[in-house]
Formats: C-alpha cells, sequence, structure tokens
C-alpha cells in the first residue's frame, strides 16, 4: 500500500533587493551629489588667502599672482564645451567621478615645489571643475525631472557653503598641519577622494542598467542650433555678467574698502559676511524660480539688487559697507542659483541641459574671467575705484535685459 506523504508547505522568502535598486536609493545620490559640490568652489576659495604667502615663495610678480585664481577661472570657460561629448561617450555618472579624481590631482599638482606645477594645476583644477559644472545640471534633470530646480538650489547652496569653509578654514589648516601653505592646500584633495567614494554607486548603479548604450547615453536629444538660438544666448550672457559681477568683487572688494580708508581686518570680514550671505540666496532663489512659470520678474530683481550693492559701493563704501555686503550677497548668490535653473527649466532633456550647461557655461567663464584683470587695469590706469563700478553698472542693464528674455516661459 503507498503512502501519501501531506504536501509540505512552501517556504517563501522575500526576494533580495536588486543591487541596481540598493544603489539607486535617494539618499545614496543625494549625499553623493552634495558631497561633489563641496568640491565645485573649495579648492579655488582655499587658494585666495595663500596667494601672498605662493607670492614670496616663487618670488612671483602681481601679475603672475593674480594667474593663480585667474587661470582656473579661464579653463573652466575652455573645458566646459567638451563635456556634453564626454557624457554622451562615456555616461554623466563616470564623467562626475573621473572629473572629481582628476579635480584632486589638480590640488596635490598646484602644491608640488614648482612654478610650472603650481599653474599646471590651477590648468586641471579648471577643467575638473568645467567638467562637473556642466555635468551636473543634466543630472540633476534627469534624476530629478519633477524638482530640478529644489536641487538645483541645493546644489548650488552646497558649492557656496564648500567655498565659505575653505576660505575660513585654509589658514586655520596651515597652523594645524603645520607644512605651511603646501599642506593647507593639499588637504582638500581628501575631499575630492571622500566625494569619489561616495559617488562611486552611482557609477556601479549605471553598470547594472540595461542596455549598455542606455547607461552610457545621457537621454534625450542634443538642441539643434542651440549657438543660433537667442534665448540661449540670453541665458549665456546672464549667467556670464552675472559671474564677471562675483569674481570681480571676490577680487577687489576688501581692496575698494580699504582703500576708502576701512581697516583692512574690517574689510575681511564685510567680504566674508557678503560670500556667507550668498548661501541663502542660492539657496532661495532657485526654489522660487521652480515654482514660477515665467521668471522674468526674478531675474531683473536680481540684476536691481546687484546695481544697488555696486552703487552703494560707489557712493557710500564705508558707510554703507555692510548694507551694501548684505544687498550683494542676496544678489550673488540668487543670479548663480537663477542661471543653473534656467538651465534645467529652459530645456526639455537631461542632454538638452547638458548642452546649454557646456554653451552657457563656456561663455559665462571666459567672460568672467575678464573681470578681475579688467578691474585691476582700469584701477591702474585711473588710480581709482569709480570707473570700474560704474562700468559695472552699465553691465548690470545688459544682465537685467538678458534675465529679462531668458526668463521666458520656453524650452529649447
Amino acid at each position: 500500500m503507498a503512502v501519501t506523504r501531506a504536501p509540505q508547505p512552501v517556504v517563501t522568502t522575500p526576494a533580495p533587493l536588486p543591487v541596481r535598486a540598493r544603489l539607486a536609493h535617494p539618499a545614496l545620490l543625494l549625499t553623493g551629489i552634495v558631497l561633489v559640490a563641496l568640491n565645485m568652489r573649495a579648492c579655488l576659495a582655499a587658494i585666495s588667502p595663500m596667494v601672498g604667502e605662493i607670492q614670496r615663495t616663487f618670488g612671483l610678480s602681481a601679475t603672475a599672482s593674480g594667474l593663480i585664481t585667474t587661470v582656473p577661472v579661464l579653463f573652466q570657460g575652455v573645458g566646459a564645451p567638451l563635456t556634453p561629448r564626454l557624457t554622451r561617450r562615456f555616461g554623466a555618472e563616470r564623467v562626475v567621478l573621473g572629473a572629481v579624481l582628476v579635480l584632486g590631482a589638480g590640488v596635490l599638482l598646484r602644491v608640488l615645489p614648482s612654478v610650472a606645477a603650481l599653474y599646471a594645476g590651477c590648468v586641471v583644477i579648471g577643467v575638473a571643475i568645467a567638467v562637473l559644472n556642466v555635468s551636473m545640471p543634466g543630472l540633476v534633470k534627469r534624476e530629478f525631472p519633477d524638482r530640478a530646480a529644489t536641487m538645483t538650489g541645493v546644489y548650488s547652496t552646497t558649492m557656496l557653503v564648500g567655498a565659505t569653509l575653505a576660505a575660513g578654514t585654509s589658514v586655520p589648516l596651515e597652523h594645524v598641519l603645520g607644512g605651511g601653505w603646501r599642506a593647507s592646500l593639499g588637504a582638500w584633495s581628501l575631499l575630492a577622494l571622500i566625494a569619489a567614494v561616495a559617488w562611486l554607486p552611482q557609477v556601479l548603479r549605471s553598470r547594472q542598467e540595461r542596455g549598455a548604450a542606455a547607461a552610457a547615453a545621457v537621454p534625450g536629444k542634443p538642441i539643434e542650433g542651440i549657438w543660433k538660438s537667442p534665448l540661449a544666448w540670453q541665458i549665456s550672457l546672464f549667467m556670464g555678467i552675472s559671474s564677471l559681477l562675483v569674481y570681480t568683487l571676490v577680487a577687489w572688494m576688501p581692496t575698494i574698502l580699504a582703500d576708502h580708508g576701512m581697516d583692512r581686518g574690517q574689510a575681511g570680514l564685510v567680504f566674508a559676511f557678503s560670500n556667507l550671505v550668498q548661501v541663502a540666496g542660492a539657496f532661495l532663489v532657485p526654489l522660487m524660480a521652480g515654482r514660477m512659470t515665467s521668471q522674468r520678474g526674478l531675474a531683473v530683481t536680481m540684476a536691481a539688487l546687484n546695481g544697488l550693492g555696486i552703487a552703494m559701493l560707489l557712493v557710500a563704501p564705508v558707510s554703507a559697507a555692510w548694507v551694501s555686503a548684505t544687498i550683494l550677497g542676496v544678489a550673488q548668490g540668487g543670479s548663480l542659483g537663477l542661471g543653473l535653473a534656467f538651465i534645467v527649466l529652459r530645456t526639455g532633456s537631461a542632454a538638452g541641459a547638458a548642452q546649454l550647461g557646456g554653451m552657457s557655461q563656456a561663455i559665462g567663464y571666459l567672460v568672467a574671467a575678464a573681470g578681475p584683470v579688467g578691474a585691476g587695469a582700469l584701477h591702474q590706469l585711473t588710480g581709482g575705484w569709480e570707473t570700474t563700478l560704474v562700468l559695472m553698472l552699465v553691465l548690470v542693464l545688459v544682465v537685467g535685459a538678458a534675465g529679462w528674455g531668458a526668463g521666458r516661459n520656453r524650452v529649447l
């Protein structure tokens, strides 16, 4: 007689979460974006307090010393147009990882005991930041299509936080590490390494995705005839001239205040405060932009605040210093955030955002690089700062006009 066994209960265990899903966790992505963004201005801001020591170490002239801060800005403009092609070939995730590692290498190259290495490091840093500047809007557009403006505010704010921390801690780091300016500046390569490790899950995730071509390419079609588009040029001019105003005041605002009788220590505090206020503008303005159908009024408001702050520097540089620093901080941080928001709001795809970012930041940083040098030349020619500030007021009108066009509710 056959014995029939009772059917055994089937025990089911939950399937493990796919590797790709774990790697795609929003917290990992957000952490990676924030740490990458911290690097995008820190190594530039960290060197400003050290320029005098570097000049003495190598016996550089004032002009050669000025190139230490100008060269990275210039090469941000040179490197920007190359990035969309890189992202289409290798994928945005791998391009960002490579750029962060190259940035760290540039930071180390810059502190080697050689003038050639110093400037070569500045070039490498500028190109690496250019790649990150162009890649990030496309990534934000792709990963956060419904919250692109909000996420733009997050990473633009983080960039300024990184710059503020770097400028404020460079000298204390020099004392703590005991290796002079080289140890202080070289330490920022560790931040790049940390960001690379934090970004690695995004690279692994992209490899897990089906279809190597889909993983390597930025979704969406490129914009045809972008260099002939009036809207693209308006966005580029808004970013470029806004950046020129920022870099000019970064280079010369403390000197302008000191030349009008303010104590140099106090002038430095006013300048640091203005940089701190930029953080608020960079965070709030993109949030506002994302809630608006048209950003025309917001763009004109940023231009008007820039004009008001510069006018106060012209007519009452010392007595109104703190007020002008506050106004300029909001205007400069807000203009940065709005310019980056335009890239994601005026494009319909991640590929379009990367392409517009390449164009606007190429033009923007090439224009911006002329600001500090031009202002210094005008000061040397005229013996004062009035001509420079008046010219900046004229440029504010151009920013307002460009922003009025860029703020239209249109998509390239």
